[in-house]
């Protein structure tokens, strides 16, 4: 856009291509781990090219040519440092001064990095819910990544086993299921993101679709199995909202979905189910 000599202003309009979505992937019989580290990237399953092949070369070229255009950084190792910092925070409360910290940049570096990250599509921040709401709430936004095969490299994983096993497993299923809310949205022409919900005793909402005056929980569970349990930060917000019993639903690792008095279980692979 920079480069554009003349306006294009009613002339033109920007869509916005992220990875494949689950709709256009059709994922079949992989696993959520082999998903979440294989990516979603169309080139990977075009040329079958081996993750491990892809994101390294791919990381590599974005820094040294993107953002380089974007911003002349000149410690590039600490920008690649800062990266694989973000990605160890996916599903966290961005915290400027802890970050800024651990790569040993002031915060002012930190949030223009950041920035960075943003508009290329690197990364996003999901913003806090909290309109009308008279109780103390979290106010900083939580730090995903736009697709997980790039966070997955950047954490060092080598195969999707280490997936299976790593520490920040439910947070990368969260952030898989949540790109899927924000593709849908972008598909529809609407550029717009989901919001969570956390007040300050530490109950959350992982993610809530806003449509108008709608509003629809969701909660994100890596687990394969259901359980009730899945329904009691739902229970508390339906109670703040004043929302009739059983609204909401949870996303999990399994492969069946569920009405039940509590909510709905919704499989990861039907996430269609999930209305706004």
């Amino acid at each position: 856009m920079e480069k554009i000599s003349q306006t294009l202003a009613g002339r033109t309009a920007v869509l916005h291509l992220l990875p494949f979505s689950f709709a256009e992937l059709e994922p079949g019989l992989m696993t959520y781990e082999s998903l979440i580290f294989k990516g979603q990237y169309p080139r990977i399953y075009d040329r079958d090219i081996a993750p491990t092949d892809f994101y390294p070369s791919y990381i590599q070229t974005y820094i040294e040519r993107d953002v380089r255009l974007i911003k002349n950084i000149g410690d590039i190792n600490a920008f690649i440092q800062f990266t694989r910092l973000c990605a160890g925070r996916i599903g966290q409360l961005l915290n400027f001064a802890g970050l800024a910290n651990d790569a040993g940049i002031s915060p002012n570096t930190a949030k223009a990095w950041l920035s960075i990250l943003e508009s290329s599509y690197i990364l996003y921040r999901l913003q806090p819910y909290h309109n009308n709401f008279n109780k103390r709430l979290v106010k900083s936004p939580k730090l995903y990544f736009y697709d997980t095969g790039v966070a997955c490299s950047l954490l060092g994983l080598h195969d999707e086993n280490q997936v299976n096993l790593h520490y920040l497993k439910g947070a990368l299923f969260e952030n898989l299921i949540i790109n899927e809310f924000i593709k849908r949205n972008f598909h529809r022409g609407e550029n717009y993101q989901p919001y969570f919900w956390q007040d300050s005793h530490g109950k959350e909402i992982d993610c809530l679709l806003i449509a108008g005056e709608k509003i629809t929980p969701v909660e994100i569970k890596s687990s394969k199995t259901m359980s009730t349990s899945y329904f009691d930060n739902l229970k508390s917000w339906r109670a703040l909202v004043n929302v009739p019993q059983g609204q909401g639903y949870v996303v999990y690792g399994g492969d069946e979905s569920m009405q039940t008095s509590a909510g709905t279980f919704v499989s990861w692979r039907q996430l269609e189910r999930i209305s706004d």
